[in-house]
Protein backbone atom coordinates (compact mmCIF):
# COMPACT_ATOMS: atom_id res chain seq x y z
CA UNK A 1 0.00 0.00 0.00
CA UNK A 2 2.90 2.58 0.62
CA UNK A 3 4.72 2.05 -2.69
CA UNK A 4 1.08 2.55 -4.32
CA UNK A 5 0.53 5.58 -2.01
CA UNK A 6 3.93 6.61 -3.31
CA UNK A 7 4.19 5.88 -6.55
CA UNK A 8 1.28 8.64 -7.15
CA UNK A 9 2.14 11.05 -4.36
CA UNK A 10 5.78 11.32 -5.30
CA UNK A 11 5.77 12.82 -9.10
CA UNK A 12 2.67 14.35 -7.95
CA UNK A 13 4.77 16.49 -5.62
CA UNK A 14 7.21 16.93 -8.22
CA UNK A 15 4.66 18.46 -10.82
CA UNK A 16 3.12 21.16 -8.55
CA UNK A 17 6.27 22.15 -7.62
CA UNK A 18 7.20 22.14 -11.51
CA UNK A 19 4.08 23.86 -12.24
CA UNK A 20 4.60 27.28 -10.75
CA UNK A 21 7.93 27.41 -13.00
CA UNK A 22 5.71 28.50 -15.71
CA UNK A 23 5.29 32.01 -14.19
CA UNK A 24 8.64 31.97 -12.84
CA UNK A 25 10.13 31.57 -16.33
CA UNK A 26 7.67 34.65 -17.77
CA UNK A 27 8.73 36.88 -15.26
CA UNK A 28 12.11 35.83 -15.48
CA UNK A 29 12.37 36.71 -19.05
CA UNK A 30 10.22 39.82 -18.76
CA UNK A 31 12.76 41.41 -16.13
CA UNK A 32 15.53 41.33 -18.87
CA UNK A 33 13.62 43.30 -21.18
CA UNK A 34 14.26 46.82 -19.87
CA UNK A 35 10.79 48.23 -18.33
CA UNK A 36 9.72 47.68 -14.72
CA UNK A 37 6.01 47.38 -16.10
CA UNK A 38 6.31 44.32 -17.90
CA UNK A 39 7.49 42.13 -15.30
CA UNK A 40 3.69 43.89 -13.45
CA UNK A 41 1.60 43.05 -16.70
CA UNK A 42 3.03 38.97 -16.41
CA UNK A 43 1.77 39.62 -12.70
CA UNK A 44 -1.31 40.55 -13.31
CA UNK A 45 -1.80 38.76 -16.71
CA UNK A 46 -1.20 35.43 -14.60
CA UNK A 47 -3.43 36.95 -12.15
CA UNK A 48 -6.46 36.94 -14.63
CA UNK A 49 -5.76 33.49 -15.47
CA UNK A 50 -5.82 32.34 -12.28
CA UNK A 51 -9.06 33.63 -11.36
CA UNK A 52 -10.64 31.88 -14.46
CA UNK A 53 -9.24 28.47 -14.59
CA UNK A 54 -9.38 28.27 -11.02
CA UNK A 55 -13.13 27.48 -11.27
CA UNK A 56 -12.48 24.57 -13.80
CA UNK A 57 -10.44 22.57 -11.65
CA UNK A 58 -13.15 20.00 -11.55
CA UNK A 59 -11.89 19.19 -15.16
CA UNK A 60 -8.93 17.43 -13.15
CA UNK A 61 -10.44 16.25 -10.47
CA UNK A 62 -14.01 14.99 -11.18
CA UNK A 63 -12.29 13.20 -13.69
CA UNK A 64 -9.71 11.69 -11.60
CA UNK A 65 -12.18 9.98 -9.21
CA UNK A 66 -14.86 8.69 -11.92
CA UNK A 67 -11.69 7.14 -13.99
CA UNK A 68 -10.38 6.17 -10.80
CA UNK A 69 -13.47 4.00 -10.05
CA UNK A 70 -14.00 2.58 -13.62
CA UNK A 71 -10.84 1.66 -13.68
CA UNK A 72 -10.97 -0.03 -10.26
CA UNK A 73 -14.45 -2.21 -11.52
CA UNK A 74 -12.44 -2.65 -14.98
CA UNK A 75 -14.35 -0.90 -16.67
CA UNK A 76 -12.36 -0.14 -19.74
CA UNK A 77 -14.76 1.35 -22.40
CA UNK A 78 -16.11 3.39 -18.92
CA UNK A 79 -12.75 4.79 -18.09
CA UNK A 80 -12.31 5.79 -21.97
CA UNK A 81 -15.41 7.19 -22.05
CA UNK A 82 -15.04 9.67 -19.22
CA UNK A 83 -11.86 11.22 -21.30
CA UNK A 84 -13.90 12.11 -23.87
CA UNK A 85 -16.49 13.32 -21.99
CA UNK A 86 -13.80 15.50 -20.03
CA UNK A 87 -12.35 16.77 -23.41
CA UNK A 88 -15.68 17.25 -24.79
CA UNK A 89 -16.57 19.55 -22.11
CA UNK A 90 -13.28 20.96 -21.32
CA UNK A 91 -13.11 22.27 -25.47
CA UNK A 92 -16.71 23.86 -24.83
CA UNK A 93 -15.63 25.78 -22.33
CA UNK A 94 -12.63 26.95 -24.09
CA UNK A 95 -14.62 28.02 -26.65
CA UNK A 96 -16.82 29.99 -24.60
CA UNK A 97 -14.13 31.89 -22.97
CA UNK A 98 -12.17 32.62 -26.54
CA UNK A 99 -15.88 33.64 -27.50
CA UNK A 100 -16.12 36.30 -24.46
CA UNK A 101 -12.66 36.94 -24.27
CA UNK A 102 -12.75 40.97 -24.77
CA UNK A 103 -15.61 41.22 -21.81
CA UNK A 104 -13.55 38.57 -19.71
CA UNK A 105 -10.66 40.97 -20.02
CA UNK A 106 -12.36 43.91 -18.99
CA UNK A 107 -14.10 42.09 -16.17
CA UNK A 108 -11.24 40.93 -14.61
CA UNK A 109 -8.60 44.33 -15.18
CA UNK A 110 -11.46 46.11 -13.31
CA UNK A 111 -10.95 43.39 -10.86
CA UNK A 112 -7.11 43.89 -10.45
CA UNK A 113 -6.93 47.35 -10.94
CA UNK A 114 -3.31 47.85 -12.10
CA UNK A 115 -2.05 51.00 -13.02
CA UNK A 116 -2.54 52.77 -16.67
CA UNK A 117 1.01 51.60 -18.21
CA UNK A 118 0.72 47.74 -16.40
CA UNK A 119 -2.81 47.24 -17.83
CA UNK A 120 -1.89 47.87 -21.74
CA UNK A 121 0.77 45.36 -21.20
CA UNK A 122 -1.54 43.19 -19.37
CA UNK A 123 -4.36 43.23 -21.97
CA UNK A 124 -2.03 42.62 -25.05
CA UNK A 125 -0.51 39.42 -22.84
CA UNK A 126 -4.59 38.76 -22.17
CA UNK A 127 -5.34 38.58 -25.95
CA UNK A 128 -2.58 36.31 -26.51
CA UNK A 129 -2.27 34.11 -23.80
CA UNK A 130 -6.60 33.58 -23.85
CA UNK A 131 -5.55 31.28 -26.99
CA UNK A 132 -3.93 28.88 -25.03
CA UNK A 133 -7.49 28.33 -22.99
CA UNK A 134 -8.14 24.75 -25.16
CA UNK A 135 -5.04 23.04 -24.48
CA UNK A 136 -4.87 24.26 -20.59
CA UNK A 137 -7.77 23.07 -19.71
CA UNK A 138 -7.39 20.02 -21.90
CA UNK A 139 -4.61 19.37 -19.90
CA UNK A 140 -6.49 19.34 -16.79
CA UNK A 141 -8.83 16.58 -18.15
CA UNK A 142 -6.12 14.57 -19.17
CA UNK A 143 -3.90 14.65 -16.35
CA UNK A 144 -6.82 14.18 -14.20
CA UNK A 145 -7.67 11.32 -16.28
CA UNK A 146 -4.12 9.76 -15.89
CA UNK A 147 -4.17 9.98 -12.12
CA UNK A 148 -7.19 7.98 -12.34
CA UNK A 149 -5.56 5.73 -14.12
CA UNK A 150 -2.92 5.53 -11.53
CA UNK A 151 -0.68 7.06 -13.13
CA UNK A 152 0.79 9.92 -11.68
CA UNK A 153 4.60 9.79 -14.17
CA UNK A 154 2.72 10.89 -17.22
CA UNK A 155 1.73 14.25 -16.05
CA UNK A 156 4.88 14.76 -14.07
CA UNK A 157 6.72 14.62 -17.39
CA UNK A 158 3.69 16.80 -18.99
CA UNK A 159 4.28 19.49 -16.60
CA UNK A 160 8.26 19.45 -17.31
CA UNK A 161 8.12 19.11 -20.96
CA UNK A 162 5.67 22.56 -20.56
CA UNK A 163 8.24 24.24 -18.78
CA UNK A 164 11.14 23.36 -21.43
CA UNK A 165 9.12 24.12 -24.26
CA UNK A 166 8.41 27.13 -22.79
CA UNK A 167 11.76 28.27 -22.06
CA UNK A 168 12.79 27.39 -25.51
CA UNK A 169 9.71 29.22 -27.34
CA UNK A 170 9.90 31.96 -25.20
CA UNK A 171 13.28 32.44 -25.71
CA UNK A 172 13.26 32.21 -29.47
CA UNK A 173 10.13 34.39 -29.92
CA UNK A 174 11.43 37.53 -27.75
CA UNK A 175 14.96 37.72 -28.79
CA UNK A 176 15.23 35.65 -32.41
CA UNK A 177 12.37 36.50 -34.04
CA UNK A 178 12.51 40.06 -31.71
CA UNK A 179 8.88 39.66 -30.76
CA UNK A 180 9.58 41.44 -27.51
CA UNK A 181 7.00 41.71 -24.79
CA UNK A 182 4.94 39.64 -27.34
CA UNK A 183 7.18 36.88 -27.51
CA UNK A 184 6.68 35.72 -23.97
CA UNK A 185 2.90 34.45 -24.20
CA UNK A 186 3.37 33.29 -27.71
CA UNK A 187 5.85 30.93 -25.87
CA UNK A 188 3.34 30.29 -23.04
CA UNK A 189 0.88 29.27 -25.34
CA UNK A 190 2.72 27.34 -27.39
CA UNK A 191 4.35 25.40 -24.21
CA UNK A 192 0.96 24.33 -23.60
CA UNK A 193 -0.13 22.97 -26.83
CA UNK A 194 3.42 21.00 -26.77
CA UNK A 195 2.03 19.49 -23.55
CA UNK A 196 -1.19 18.87 -24.87
CA UNK A 197 0.22 17.13 -28.06
CA UNK A 198 2.67 15.12 -25.35
CA UNK A 199 -0.53 13.70 -23.86
CA UNK A 200 -2.64 13.19 -26.15
CA UNK A 201 0.27 11.24 -27.58
CA UNK A 202 0.74 9.13 -24.88
CA UNK A 203 -3.02 8.28 -25.06
CA UNK A 204 -3.46 6.85 -27.96
CA UNK A 205 0.18 4.72 -27.92
CA UNK A 206 -0.44 3.59 -24.58
CA UNK A 207 -4.26 3.68 -24.70
CA UNK A 208 -5.05 3.42 -28.22
CA UNK A 209 -7.36 0.33 -27.73
CA UNK A 210 -9.55 1.44 -25.21
CA UNK A 211 -10.38 5.00 -26.96
CA UNK A 212 -11.33 2.43 -29.63
CA UNK A 213 -13.83 0.57 -27.63
CA UNK A 214 -15.27 3.63 -26.31
CA UNK A 215 -18.35 4.15 -29.17
CA UNK A 216 -20.62 7.16 -29.23
CA UNK A 217 -22.91 5.19 -27.23
CA UNK A 218 -20.71 4.95 -24.56
CA UNK A 219 -20.07 8.57 -23.93
CA UNK A 220 -23.26 9.51 -23.50
CA UNK A 221 -25.58 7.07 -21.79
CA UNK A 222 -27.53 9.73 -19.92
CA UNK A 223 -27.50 8.29 -16.69
CA UNK A 224 -23.66 8.38 -16.82
CA UNK A 225 -24.35 12.31 -18.23
CA UNK A 226 -26.00 12.85 -14.97
CA UNK A 227 -23.39 11.98 -13.03
CA UNK A 228 -20.39 13.35 -14.85
CA UNK A 229 -21.82 17.04 -14.85
CA UNK A 230 -23.82 16.23 -11.04
CA UNK A 231 -20.07 15.81 -9.90
CA UNK A 232 -18.31 18.33 -11.25
CA UNK A 233 -21.03 21.15 -10.88
CA UNK A 234 -20.24 20.44 -6.96
CA UNK A 235 -16.90 20.88 -7.44
CA UNK A 236 -17.19 23.83 -9.17
CA UNK A 237 -19.28 25.02 -6.36
CA UNK A 238 -16.59 23.87 -3.95
CA UNK A 239 -14.25 26.01 -6.21
CA UNK A 240 -16.05 29.05 -6.13
CA UNK A 241 -16.33 28.69 -1.74
CA UNK A 242 -12.28 28.51 -2.05
CA UNK A 243 -11.89 31.54 -4.05
CA UNK A 244 -14.54 33.76 -1.74
CA UNK A 245 -12.24 32.68 1.20
CA UNK A 246 -8.69 33.42 -0.19
CA UNK A 247 -9.89 36.73 -2.45
CA UNK A 248 -11.48 38.13 1.13
CA UNK A 249 -8.19 37.35 2.76
CA UNK A 250 -5.78 39.05 0.10
CA UNK A 251 -8.57 41.89 0.37
CA UNK A 252 -8.30 42.26 3.74
CA UNK A 253 -5.03 42.10 4.06
CA UNK A 254 -4.67 45.09 1.11
CA UNK A 255 -6.50 47.12 3.31
CA UNK A 256 -4.32 46.60 6.20
CA UNK A 257 -1.34 48.62 5.14
CA UNK A 258 1.68 47.07 2.66
CA UNK A 259 3.25 45.85 5.65
CA UNK A 260 0.60 43.38 6.82
CA UNK A 261 -0.08 42.69 3.24
CA UNK A 262 3.93 41.76 2.46
CA UNK A 263 3.46 39.07 5.69
CA UNK A 264 0.33 37.84 4.93
CA UNK A 265 1.96 37.05 1.33
CA UNK A 266 5.26 35.39 3.23
CA UNK A 267 3.03 33.43 5.79
CA UNK A 268 0.75 32.18 2.78
CA UNK A 269 3.77 30.98 0.98
CA UNK A 270 4.45 28.70 3.64
CA UNK A 271 0.92 26.99 2.93
CA UNK A 272 1.22 26.88 -0.61
CA UNK A 273 4.34 24.74 -0.08
CA UNK A 274 2.78 22.69 2.31
CA UNK A 275 -0.08 22.28 -0.11
CA UNK A 276 2.03 21.19 -2.85
CA UNK A 277 3.53 18.23 -0.64
CA UNK A 278 0.18 17.63 0.53
CA UNK A 279 -1.42 17.43 -2.74
CA UNK A 280 0.73 14.62 -3.72
CA UNK A 281 -1.31 12.87 -1.44
CA UNK A 282 -4.56 14.30 -1.91
CA UNK A 283 -3.74 12.74 -5.87
CA UNK A 284 -3.32 9.50 -3.89
CA UNK A 285 -6.43 9.34 -2.49
CA UNK A 286 -8.32 10.43 -5.43
CA UNK A 287 -6.38 7.20 -7.48
CA UNK A 288 -6.52 4.52 -5.06
CA UNK A 289 -9.33 5.26 -3.10
CA UNK A 290 -11.66 5.85 -6.30
CA UNK A 291 -9.83 2.44 -7.74
CA UNK A 292 -11.07 0.26 -4.46
CA UNK A 293 -14.48 2.37 -4.26
CA UNK A 294 -14.96 1.13 -7.99
CA UNK A 295 -13.77 -2.77 -6.78
CA UNK A 296 -15.92 -2.72 -3.65
CA UNK A 297 -12.87 -3.47 -2.00
CA UNK A 298 -13.65 -1.60 1.35
CA UNK A 299 -10.99 -3.38 3.39
CA UNK A 300 -8.09 -2.22 1.02
CA UNK A 301 -9.81 1.16 1.29
CA UNK A 302 -9.96 1.30 5.42
CA UNK A 303 -6.08 0.77 4.62
CA UNK A 304 -5.66 3.02 2.05
CA UNK A 305 -6.73 5.67 3.85
CA UNK A 306 -5.28 5.12 7.01
CA UNK A 307 -1.73 5.11 5.31
CA UNK A 308 -2.42 7.80 3.83
CA UNK A 309 -2.90 9.65 6.48
CA UNK A 310 -0.30 8.24 8.32
CA UNK A 311 1.97 9.82 5.39
CA UNK A 312 -0.03 13.42 5.93
CA UNK A 313 0.76 13.30 9.41
CA UNK A 314 4.22 12.79 8.54
CA UNK A 315 4.58 15.59 6.79
CA UNK A 316 2.21 17.77 8.42
CA UNK A 317 5.05 17.18 11.43
CA UNK A 318 8.08 17.93 9.39
CA UNK A 319 6.83 21.10 8.10
CA UNK A 320 5.54 21.99 11.25
CA UNK A 321 8.82 21.15 13.03
CA UNK A 322 11.05 23.54 9.76
CA UNK A 323 8.66 26.12 10.53
CA UNK A 324 9.39 26.14 14.12
CA UNK A 325 12.80 25.94 14.13
CA UNK A 326 13.62 27.85 10.73
CA UNK A 327 10.93 30.48 10.29
CA UNK A 328 13.42 33.30 10.30
CA UNK A 329 15.72 31.81 7.62
CA UNK A 330 12.95 30.37 5.80
CA UNK A 331 11.56 34.43 5.80
CA UNK A 332 15.02 35.81 5.18
CA UNK A 333 15.75 33.28 1.94
CA UNK A 334 12.03 34.86 0.72
CA UNK A 335 12.78 38.02 1.10
CA UNK A 336 15.67 40.63 2.21
CA UNK A 337 13.38 43.50 3.80
CA UNK A 338 14.47 43.24 7.14
CA UNK A 339 11.37 44.94 8.39
CA UNK A 340 8.74 43.02 6.63
CA UNK A 341 10.90 39.62 8.10
CA UNK A 342 10.64 41.37 11.44
CA UNK A 343 7.07 41.69 11.36
CA UNK A 344 6.22 38.18 10.01
CA UNK A 345 7.79 37.12 12.96
CA UNK A 346 5.50 38.29 15.00
CA UNK A 347 3.34 35.86 13.19
CA UNK A 348 5.41 32.72 13.14
CA UNK A 349 3.31 30.72 15.57
CA UNK A 350 0.38 31.13 13.03
CA UNK A 351 3.53 28.86 10.04
CA UNK A 352 3.17 26.19 12.73
CA UNK A 353 -0.26 25.99 13.36
CA UNK A 354 -1.12 25.48 9.74
CA UNK A 355 0.53 21.75 9.06
CA UNK A 356 -0.87 20.82 11.74
CA UNK A 357 -5.14 22.15 11.22
CA UNK A 358 -4.76 21.76 7.13
CA UNK A 359 -3.58 18.15 7.20
CA UNK A 360 -6.49 16.10 7.66
CA UNK A 361 -8.74 18.66 4.99
CA UNK A 362 -5.93 17.61 2.13
CA UNK A 363 -5.99 14.26 2.99
CA UNK A 364 -10.25 14.04 2.67
CA UNK A 365 -10.43 16.22 -0.37
CA UNK A 366 -8.41 13.48 -1.66
CA UNK A 367 -10.06 10.33 -0.46
CA UNK A 368 -13.74 12.17 -1.09
CA UNK A 369 -12.87 12.96 -4.84
CA UNK A 370 -12.06 9.14 -5.45
CA UNK A 371 -15.26 8.26 -3.54
CA UNK A 372 -16.97 10.50 -5.89
CA UNK A 373 -18.60 12.04 -2.65
CA UNK A 374 -18.51 15.61 -3.94
CA UNK A 375 -21.81 16.31 -2.49
CA UNK A 376 -20.96 15.06 0.94
CA UNK A 377 -17.48 17.51 0.01
CA UNK A 378 -19.37 20.93 -1.12
CA UNK A 379 -21.30 20.46 2.19
CA UNK A 380 -18.57 20.60 4.54
CA UNK A 381 -16.29 23.48 2.69
CA UNK A 382 -19.66 25.23 3.54
CA UNK A 383 -19.53 24.82 6.84
CA UNK A 384 -16.06 25.61 7.02
CA UNK A 385 -16.25 28.62 4.60
CA UNK A 386 -19.35 30.29 7.27
CA UNK A 387 -17.03 29.01 10.03
CA UNK A 388 -14.32 31.43 8.63
CA UNK A 389 -16.39 34.35 7.68
CA UNK A 390 -18.33 34.16 11.17
CA UNK A 391 -15.24 33.81 13.34
CA UNK A 392 -13.50 37.06 11.28
CA UNK A 393 -16.95 39.14 12.31
CA UNK A 394 -17.15 37.83 15.71
CA UNK A 395 -13.63 38.32 16.89
CA UNK A 396 -12.79 41.69 17.95
CA UNK A 397 -11.07 44.42 15.75
CA UNK A 398 -7.90 45.09 18.26
CA UNK A 399 -6.86 41.37 17.67
CA UNK A 400 -5.50 42.95 14.55
CA UNK A 401 -4.10 40.76 11.42
CA UNK A 402 -4.13 38.10 13.62
CA UNK A 403 -7.93 38.05 13.63
CA UNK A 404 -7.41 36.63 10.25
CA UNK A 405 -5.16 34.15 10.69
CA UNK A 406 -7.20 33.17 13.40
CA UNK A 407 -10.06 32.36 11.40
CA UNK A 408 -8.27 31.02 8.48
CA UNK A 409 -6.84 28.28 10.76
CA UNK A 410 -10.13 27.42 12.54
CA UNK A 411 -11.02 27.09 8.16
CA UNK A 412 -8.78 24.84 8.06
CA UNK A 413 -8.99 22.63 11.09
CA UNK A 414 -13.00 22.77 10.57
CA UNK A 415 -12.19 21.03 6.88
CA UNK A 416 -11.10 18.03 8.36
CA UNK A 417 -13.06 17.98 11.35
CA UNK A 418 -16.67 18.29 9.20
CA UNK A 419 -15.32 15.91 6.62
CA UNK A 420 -13.60 13.35 9.42
CA UNK A 421 -17.68 13.51 10.93
CA UNK A 422 -19.40 12.87 7.85
CA UNK A 423 -17.26 9.87 6.77
CA UNK A 424 -18.24 8.31 9.68
CA UNK A 425 -21.74 9.12 9.55
CA UNK A 426 -22.91 9.10 6.58
CA UNK A 427 -20.30 7.80 3.95
CA UNK A 428 -19.11 4.61 6.09
CA UNK A 429 -22.47 2.96 6.91
CA UNK A 430 -22.71 3.05 2.98
CA UNK A 431 -19.32 1.53 2.06
CA UNK A 432 -20.13 -1.58 4.77
CA UNK A 433 -22.91 -2.47 2.52
CA UNK A 434 -20.71 -3.32 -0.29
Amino acid sequence: MNRRILAIALPSIVTNITVPLLGLIDITIAGHLGRTEYIGAIAVGAMMFNLIYWNFGFLRMGTAGITAQAYGRCDHPGAAAVLLRAASLAAAIAAAILLLQVPLQWLLLSVVAPSPDVEGLARQYFYICVWGAPAMLIDMAIKGWFIGMQDSRTPMLMAIGINVANIAASLLAVYAFDMGFAGIPVGTVIAEYTGMAFGITIIVRRHGHLLRSAGLRTVVVAAELRRFFGINADIFLRSACLMAVNLFFVSVGARSGDITLAVNALIMQLFTLFSYFMDGFAFSGEALAGRYAGARDHQSLYSCIRHIFAWGAGVAAAFMLAYMAGADIIFGLITDDAAVVAAALQYHWWCVAIPVAGMAGFVWDGVYIGLTATREMLATILVSSAVFFALYFVLPSAMGNDRLWLAFVAYLAMRGLSQTAVFRHRLLPHIRQW
